[in-house]
């Protein structure tokens, strides 16, 4: 949890732009190395680190980055920012976050949050007009743990949120149905080049 300016971040998701170049560093260098200290010259190694940097762009950037690079996020205690979307507290459905955390369950299946592994998923946010707006995570238990822990204390704590739940009656949220292509405008075409 870090304090920005005057918000404090609870959980905090880049493109992970920099981890995907160091590691591609890090094997073209071992590669450099192994190759001018055990096989050729350093001279004649160079040739690797020259491929690592043709092929960074292609398939480093273009196929490993670029289709993650809008799962930056941000939670704060005011807003859940994805990428250039914002979505404030206030459209968050946070009884039924508290509710399900409590509970160790998940809005979309019934595997339980703390079993969830390390790996993209899609984690429904539930929000207060019956609707559920998806957001996918590289780890998605840390961020539920994060956002669980921080609405059961919105709502007062533990024994107000089972107290509240028994007596609220809210649909299940539904996920958000992406808009096909005849629904946007044509502003919705310059998404894809920011």
């Amino acid at each position: 949890m870090t304090m920005t300016g005057k918000r404090r971040v609870l959980y905090r998701q880049g493109t992970g732009f920099w981890r995907m170049t160091a590691k591609w560093v890090v094997v073209f260098v071992a590669l450099y190395l192994a190759d001018g200290g055990l096989f050729r010259s350093w001279g004649d190694a160079l040739v690797w680190p020259m491929i690592g940097i043709l092929l960074w762009v292609p398939f480093g950037i273009g196929v490993v980055w670029y289709p993650k690079k809008d799962q930056r996020i941000t939670l704060t205690t005011r807003e859940l920012r994805v990428r250039r979307k914002r979505l404030a507290m206030e459209q968050v459905n946070l009884l039924h976050v508290a509710r399900m955390w409590l509970e160790g369950r998940s809005t979309a299946d019934d595997q339980p949050v703390l079993e969830w592994i390390r790996f993209d998923r899609v984690v429904w946010v539930p929000l207060q007009d019956g609707r559920a707006f998806g957001v996918e995570f590289r780890d998605p238990a840390a961020f539920a743990k994060v956002f669980g822990a921080f609405a059961v204390e919105a709502c007062g704590g533990s024994g107000v949120v089972r107290a509240r739940a028994a007596a609220a009656t809210y649909s299940e949220p539904r996920p958000m149905r992406p808009r096909s292509p005849d629904d946007g405008s044509w502003l919705d075409v310059l998404d894809i080049f920011s």
